[in-house]
């Protein structure tokens, strides 16, 4: 064989061609084959033996196109096998390419079925021959025609015929990248293309994964040619359903069979991880790609998934897509969560839709699966993180202040996706130790910068890192130095939230320490009053956190925030005498805030107390402290009155006035010191034998300051009681007024009068131990209160503005909680007469209620109270369970006929300020405590005797049903014995508690039942309180099913109380609400609008989410004729809701409403039912477009509707309301007088907002203008049921034009006067 192949090499060396096409003319076909086979497994010379095979073997001839038809069968199976070495196989295929454009059409047509059988077959494994079949399909469609068949086909058809037997056959799984990267050289139609990659995305389940990311390499570079957004949508497809597999595995790991193929999650990840590198190389190079990617996205927010989410992510870092993405994303959580919201709020939509899709949870995994070496993502997520944060953030509100209150429960979708973006952060900040450095720069720069706006929310992350990663944290300590050189500047808030944050790395670290004390130093003498402010908040931090060892462990000590991960014995590395000399120090640096502002010496007094309560012993020094403070104000001379000095408190700067000195925190400071140590000492020391000499001088000092102390409050006490108005300089006579400052100072002096009288009636009922005649005194202290008090209030209200607002009390909240608690529920003998003294004075029960409601608004304000313990939550808690039962035990066991004498004075009775107190504990424990409403509602006592077993829901519904009760026992008296403020409070409360029922209880049905019948059969005359009670029904009613039936009834009921607007037309006189009248039905009718709007709302939403479906549901596939025989339910319920709504507005439409704020909110409402009934109309528009399916009778008859009853009801509707008629259908001579007053004043405001009657006619008439389009599209004529339009700029009254031309033929003499007077309104109406 060796001869033959020499042979060959030489002749086709040589110039005759002639003499090699005759050696190769005497060889067989198999002496040839074998020829090429031993030189191919040799690898010698191989393609000079086929060039010159080639070269002798002319493809004009028909033996020469014969043999070169041999070579191409024998060497593709040759290369295929495996057994040549890749050089010489790329050598032949190379070969074989350049010589193919030679070949006949048969021969090539024959080539190409070899090469599709052989793929059919499996036989392509390696691949290597089909870089040859490109080159083969090519040279076909150059042919002229081909045989096919028995006929003929051109050479483009032939290639089609064989990609599509290609693509239509069973390949395989090796062979799939192979003829993905075969198919990038083949020139392809638009048809074929879509046909292959659907082949090749199919073929991505039968692959092993981790042949995934070639293929998908080679699928992007395959999406130059077109079919972008399909391979894209095909790849992430692929990724969320393997993602949703493995969860359902790791879900029902145990239950399912071991033969369930399952791919291990840590290789899944990478494999996604791999995956989109490759996608953001393609995206860098193809910008077309990132276009269709993002617009594909854009279109289908319901399509996220993690991977997607995490190659959004990735993509954002080519600058070009970052705020594209960034957008996208915000776009896509923020719609998630107003969807989830909308969802949640109407049961119309639960029943209508299938679980809610959240955004959140997959943006929230993608940081899970970030864990994988996904170093491309993690980057996005942190700029996500802050991304949101900063974006929903909190707002500024008027003047730099925080709008919004610090929030426990995030419940506007803002507030949600800020505290995703926190969420993201935390995660990321746990996992990736190398973003960490970057997010904690990132926290507290913002923490720095952002001094005009609120940053709670960053002080929150802040927070929880520090908790998390305490340890971590100590390694970027400099960072945290670093932002201390800015307290001085930074709003207080900011500054405590701070302190509280970073105090349990005070503890293990020294350096941080004494970096924050050398800050607050130099604080301390800063110009700024905030800066001083921080100071001392500082320090006083610093105090309650570093125990001085021997301090007593009083069980209230314990603080919310501990450091339980940091595993340091601080005490042990820095013994307690440093400890000591460190707070007395700190002390020493607090004394000088004595001599500041008020606002600074506020501060101390506020904190001195939880200092002594951590650190008992820093009682002397602190006790000395507030003791020479006191007797610094306190006159010594036993028989001057008054005791206080009020003048050294107030300070004067040119003619303005201000307060130095807060007397009444100092002493109640002082007093709530004193009391906790006396507690605290009988506590340690019962039986009081003491040892240790030490401890007996300490005791000495003890009693010598608390002696001096009490010596102080009693002869205060005494002196105080004794006290006139006159020998403060304010009696009546005195001046109030804020504008002089002689009026400025005696309000001052006022205010602390009434403080010290304040904190001297607690002590004393604390020292009183029930004794009468203690408590005789203490009434005398309050008599005198009460006096300043009255005289205060009644001189703020003689000035222009009544700007009194009640000082804040500064009885503690514990107190309070006591006082209220032994006055109405203790029923011991021993203490029953001195109690009565107290009792029997109604004004100081009543000071003690009003002081709880006060107390409880500022924990719902601000979320905490002042006083002792008004920051610790836990206790806080406590209190409000206490002060809830003894309120509940006041108002359901006293009838409130005992106190009608109240009722004729003007202030609300002692029920209504038990209710006030409930309503407020029930709205302030369900924002600032919403897992524990359970607990407060088990804690009243009268739920041990009536409610059933300890069922939440059942104890909630047993107070329901006692508040019901209260509620009907006011509605079944008369109208002269209504209570409405009562009441209203009632309806609040139900409110409120109805919320923690859930809508699918029986206890939930039972409510709304009860409401539905207290509507029905209340007919009070109280706009207020129905207003509250209708509110009451529509927000459970929206809960339990849709309401539009509900508003029907009630547009009926309103159009029968107050008259059609054409006076002839009497209306049927119906009532389905007795709490509809003519004095609520105004109130009423706007209750009902805002309810429209809500379910107007819910249809659009609908619409708008059937319309993004059907621009994916391609036209002919299976659902969309499904579709056309069964309308779509969403489809159907739009159509009904929309039928009810607008017979329901029919009749408001009809109604003469007073001209104002009802009329206009009608026209508005009206406006938007068009917009939303031409957006209808458009779908149906696409619909009949894309999928030619007929329009459904309902929706015909809404149109019907629409146009036979609505539109001309609005037409005639708007020339009412510019006409302002001033009487309605049936309305007596009162009625009329009263329309007329009304009318002048509401009329001028029609005017000046009148664009909502050219909206709503603009609306009437683009709905017209699409039915036209719509009647064209589908063959169905809908413009049948429509009127002409008439209201344009001006119209011709008939009637009114008759009756002039008559009076003009029966009088030609007086003309000119009868024209004059009788277009005088004329013109006045055409301005309106």
């Amino acid at each position: 064989m060796k001869a033959e192949m020499e042979k060959i090499v030489s002749l086709s060396d040589g110039d005759s061609t002639a003499e090699l096409q005759k050696y190769l003319s005497s060889l067989t076909n198999d002496q040839l084959i074998t020829v090429i086979t031993n030189s191919a497994l040799k690898g010698k010379k191989v393609s000079t033996m086929i060039k010159g095979i080639l070269k002798g073997s002319p493809p004009n001839s028909t033996e020469g196109s014969n043999r070169r038809l041999l070579v191409y069968k024998h060497c593709i199976p040759l290369c295929e096998s495996g057994d040549l070495q890749t050089e010489v196989a790329a050598d032949i295929i190379g070969l074989l390419m350049l010589e193919t454009h030679a070949l006949p059409g048969p021969s090539l047509a024959q080539l190409a079925s070899l090469f599709v059988d052989a793929i059919k077959a499996g036989k392509m494994g390696s691949g290597k021959s089909l870089e040859l079949l490109p080159t083969i399909l090519t040279a076909l469609a150059a042919c002229e025609a081909l045989s096919y068949g028995k006929g003929e086909l051109s050479g483009e058809e032939y290639k089609k015929q064989l990609i599509n037997s290609l693509c239509s056959s069973r390949w395989d799984p090796q062979c799939v990248i192979h003829l993905t990267t075969m198919f990038r050289d083949v020139p392809l139609s638009s048809e074929e293309m879509h046909f292959l990659v659907e082949k090749v995305l199919r073929m991505f389940t039968k692959l092993d994964l981790q042949e995934i990311p070639p293929l998908v390499y080679q699928l992007l570079l395959l999406s130059a040619k077109g079919c972008k957004k399909q391979i894209l949508d095909g790849i992430i497809g692929y990724f969320k359903e393997q993602d949703i597999r493995q969860e359902q595995e790791q879900k029902h790991g145990e239950s399912l069979d071991l033969e369930v193929q399952s791919i291990p999650q840590d290789q899944l990840r990478h494999v996604e991880g791999t995956v989109i590198l490759h996608v953001v190389f393609a995206i860098r190079l193809d910008h077309e790609l990132g276009r269709e990617f993002l617009k594909s996205i854009k279109l289908s927010y319901g399509d996220l998934c993690p991977f997607s989410v995490a190659l959004l992510l990735s993509v954002a870092r080519i600058q070009r897509y970052e705020e594209q993405v960034f957008d996208l994303l915000k776009g896509a959580v923020i719609k998630s969560f107003k969807d989830e919201q909308l969802q949640q709020g109407s049961k119309f939509l639960q029943d209508l839709l299938p679980g809610h899709f959240s955004v959140a949870q997959m943006i929230l995994d993608t940081v899970k699966n970030s864990v994988f070496g996904w170093d491309h993502v993690i980057q996005g997520l942190v700029q996500l993180g802050f991304f949101l944060m900063d974006t929903f953030g909190p707002k500024p509100g008027p003047f730099g202040k925080s709008a919004e209150g610090p929030v426990s429960v995030a419940r506007t979708p803002a507030q949600q996706a800020c505290k995703l973006g926190g969420q993201v952060l935390l995660q990321g900040f746990k996992m990736h130790e190398h973003i960490r450095g970057e997010i904690l720069e990132q926290v507290l720069n913002r923490l720095v910068t952002k001094t005009a706006s609120p940053v709670s929310h960053y002080l929150d992350l802040f927070s929880d890192i520090v908790v998390s990663a305490p340890m971590i944290l100590l390694e970027s300590s400099s960072k945290v130095t670093e932002t201390f050189e800015h307290l001085s500047y930074l709003p207080l808030a900011t500054v405590q939230g701070l302190l509280k944050a970073v105090q349990p790395l005070l503890k293990v670290s020294m350096s941080l320490k004494d970096a924050l004390i050398l800050v607050l130093r130099k604080a301390m003498f800063s110009s700024q009053l905030d800066g001083r402010k921080s100071a001392v908040t500082g320090f006083l931090l610093l105090l309650k956190n570093f125990k001085v060892l021997g301090s007593l462990a009083s069980s209230q000590c314990s603080q919310a925030v501990s450091s339980s991960q940091v595993q340091v014995d601080v005490h042990s590395r820095y013994n307690s005498a440093a400890n000591e000399a460190f707070c007395l120090e700190i002390l020493s640096s607090l004394r000088r805030c004595l001599g500041q502002q008020a606002d600074v010496r506020l501060m101390l007094y506020e904190g001195f107390y939880d200092v002594l309560r951590r650190n008992s012993q820093l009682a002397s020094s602190i006790m000395q402290t507030l003791l020479s403070q006191l007797r610094r104000y306190y006159e010594p001379e036993q028989d001057l009155l008054p005791p206080v000095k009020l003048e050294p408190c107030i300070t004067a700067h040119g003619d303005q006035v201000y307060l130095q000195e807060p007397l009444a925190h100092l002493l109640s400071c002082t007093v709530h010191c004193l009391l906790w140590l006396q507690n605290m000492r009988q506590a340690a020391n019962p039986n009081g034998d003491d040892s240790d000499k030490e401890e007996e001088e300490e005791e000495e000092e003890e009693e010598g300051y608390q002696a001096d102390l009490q010596a102080i409050l009693e002869s205060t006490t005494r002196r105080m009681i004794k006290c006139e108005l006159e020998d403060f300089e304010l009696d009546k006579s005195a001046e109030f007024s804020m504008g002089s400052s002689v009026g400025v100072k005696n309000n001052i002096y006022a205010v602390l009068v009434m403080g010290v009288y304040e904190v001297l009636m607690e002590y004393n009922f604390i020292k009183a131990s029930y004794n009468k005649s203690r408590f005789e005194e203490l009434l005398e202290l309050f008599s005198h209160y009460n006096k300043m008090s009255e005289i205060l209030k009644e001189k703020s209200g003689k000035g222009r503005v009544p700007s009194h607002k009640t000082p804040r009390s500064l009885l503690s909240m514990g107190f309070i909680s006591n006082l209220i608690t032994v006055l109405f529920r203790d029923n011991s003998q021993s203490r029953e007469e001195a109690l009565s003294v107290l009792r029997s004075s109604g004004e100081f029960v009543r000071y003690a209620l009003s002081v709880v409601v006060q107390k409880i608004q500022q924990l719902e304000e601000t979320g905490h109270t002042d006083g002792p313990d008004g920051q610790n939550a836990d206790k806080t808690f406590r209190f409000l369970c206490d002060m809830t039962s003894v309120l509940m035990w006041r108002y359901t066991n006293i009838p409130s006929v005992v106190e009608e004498a109240g009722k004729r004075e003007k202030r609300s009775t002692l029920s209504q300020l038990c209710l006030e107190g409930l309503l407020r504990i029930f709205t302030t424990c369900q924002q600032r405590f919403p897992d524990k409403m359970a607990q407060l509602l088990s804690a009243m006592e009268v739920a041990e005797k009536d409610a059933e077993g300890d069922d939440v829901a059942e104890t909630n519904y047993f107070y329901i049903r006692q508040f019901q009760r209260a509620l009907f026992t006011q509605l079944s008296g008369g109208e002269d014995e209504f209570n409405s403020r009562e009441a209203q409070l009632l309806v609040s409360i139900l409110s409120v508690l109805s919320r923690q029922l859930k809508p699918s209880s029986k206890q939930f049905v039972q409510m709304i039942t009860w409401t539905v019948k207290i509507c029905k059969e209340t007919s009070f005359e109280d706009s207020a309180f129905s207003k509250g009670l209708l509110s009451l029904l529509f927000n459970l009613h929206v809960l339990y099913k849709s309401p539009v039936s509900l508003l029907l009834e009630l547009c009926q009921d309103i159009h029968s109380q107050l008259g059609d607007i054409d006076q002839d037309v009497e209306v049927e006189k119906q009532s389905h609400f007795a709490i509809v009248n003519m004095k609520t039905a105004t109130t009423a009718a706007l209750l009902i609008l805002s309810q429209v709007d809500r379910v107007l709302d819910e249809v659009d939403w609908l619409i708008a989410r059937k319309k993004s479906q059907t621009v994916f549901d391609k036209p002919g596939s299976d659902e969309a004729t499904q579709a056309a025989h069964h309308q779509d339910p969403a489809e159907k319920a739009v159509t009904l809701q929309l039928g009810t709504l607008l017979t329901a507005l029919n009749e408001l439409v009809q109604t003469a409403l007073l001209p104002g704020t009802g009329t206009i909110t009608l026209l508005r409402v009206l406006s938007r039912t068009y917009t939303i009934l031409t957006t209808l109309v458009k779908y149906y528009i696409q619909v009949c477009v894309s999928q030619h399916s007929s329009l459904p009778a309902r929706f015909e008859k809404l149109v019907k509707l629409s146009g036979s009853h609505l539109t001309p009801q609005c037409y005639s509707f708007i020339t009412y309301a510019q006409c302002g008629e001033s009487s309605g259908g049936g309305a007596d001579d009162k009625k009329k007088k009263r329309r007329n007053e009304v009318n002048a004043a509401a009329s001028a405001k029609l005017l000046r907002e009148t664009t909502a009657i050219p909206n709503l006619i603009f609306g009437i008439e683009q709905y017209e203008k699409y039915l036209i389009t719509l009647s064209k599209k589908s063959k169905v004529n809908l413009m049948q049921y429509m009127k002409l339009s008439t209201s344009r700029d001006f119209r011709i009254n008939a009637a009114t034009l008759d009756a002039a031309l008559q009076e003009q033929d029966n009088s030609q003499t007086t003309e000119s006067q009868e024209t004059e007077e009788t277009q005088e309104p004329k013109q006045k109406k055409k301005k309106q």
